[in-house]
């Protein structure tokens, strides 16, 4: 594997088009340049979407409940394969489908530490029929939820959510009634 580019993020300009590389740490902190990542929503075969709690040795928003999970394409890495690496890497499953939920999404938002995250993050729903096996670097705690339930504990409680889930909820068909 190539190390140089293991911890590198894809650095966009304002029309999110690639303009280079920068070191992942560099990428996320009080001046953080605008880069691509991306979020995956993971159902199973029953509906229920998993939600994760990200463990408390996160760098950003530690122990906050969040979508199933997410993360950085490695430069030149396509973004379905980054989808995939990090489903096996953070939850230790395939994907059994996979499919473009909302292809522009982009937020900015601020953790308690000061930490800013600036991102164009397409989002992906998966489906996989594998058993979980979390890594606990990544995550804390984990549960398989009706979308409908979590869509209005985000809308009641957004605070207790990632920011990005919160966003997302309100813009995805998945989440409506």
């Amino acid at each position: 594997m190539d190390r140089t580019t293991d911890d590198h993020v894809v650095l966009l300009d304002a029309e999110g088009n690639p303009i280079g590389t920068a070191p992942k740490s560099a990428a996320h902190g009080p001046d953080t340049a605008l880069h691509l990542a991306f979020s995956c929503h993971v159902l199973n075969p029953i509906g229920e979407v998993l939600v994760t709690r990200r463990a408390l040795a996160k760098a950003t928003w530690p122990g906050v409940w969040t979508n199933s999970f997410c993360g950085h394409p490695k430069p030149a890495e396509p973004v379905v394969a980054a989808v995939r690496r990090r489903a096996e890497f953070e939850l230790g499953i395939g994907l059994d489908s996979l499919e473009l939920g909302l292809p522009l999404f982009r937020y900015r938002a601020t953790d308690a530490s000061g930490t800013v995250e600036n991102e164009v993050c397409p989002v992906y729903i998966a489906t996989t029929t594998a058993d979980l096996e979390p890594n606990p670097s990544e995550v804390a705690e984990w549960a398989w939820v009706q979308p409908a339930a979590l869509a209005r504990a985000v809308h009641d409680t957004p605070f207790a959510f990632s920011p990005w889930l919160a966003l997302q909820v309100r813009e995805m068909e998945l989440y409506r009634d």
